[in-house]
């Protein structure tokens, strides 16, 4: 029986023997990994904070909503607001890119000369995309 791991005539083993060389590539790989810097790089979010007493934008960049109650109080999404104050804010979103939505919608009890009113100062302000909300309401069924 010879040692060499050759056959048993006595010949010299041809293979080269690869166990000192993978012993010595993973004591390399295990430097390399020991050797290389811990990554400490961080990204700075500054994310908003919920705070109750903050005033949120009044004007949505989708859709926004005006309605007129009964009583001639008129609301942008649910906020009364004055006809000045309806005009800044249909101002402001013509300046949207794209332009929101507006929908118009009078509850069926409210005087028409206010929803007139309304109507005129939409179209005084140049808003292109308007909807009227809720017409079945005006429907008559008999």
């Amino acid at each position: 029986m010879a040692m060499s791991g050759g056959s048993d005539d006595g010949e010299p083993m041809m293979e080269m023997n690869t166990t000192p060389l993978i012993d010595v590539m993973l004591v390399l790989l295990i430097m390399f990994i020991i050797t290389i810097p811990i990554q400490t790089h961080a990204v700075k979010v500054d994310l908003p904070v919920n705070d109750p007493n903050s005033v949120t934008q009044p004007i949505d960049p989708e859709k926004n909503k005006v309605t007129i109650d009964p009583a001639g109080v008129v609301a942008w999404n649910g906020t009364p607001v004055d006809t000045v104050t309806l005009q800044q804010y249909l101002e402001t979103t013509k300046t949207i890119n794209p332009e929101p939505e507006l929908h118009f919608q009078p509850d069926p009890q409210a005087r028409y000369a206010k929803v007139d009113e309304v109507l005129a100062v939409v179209k005084r302000s140049g808003v292109s995309k308007l909807g009227f909300i809720g017409n079945e309401q005006y429907r008559n069924d008999f």
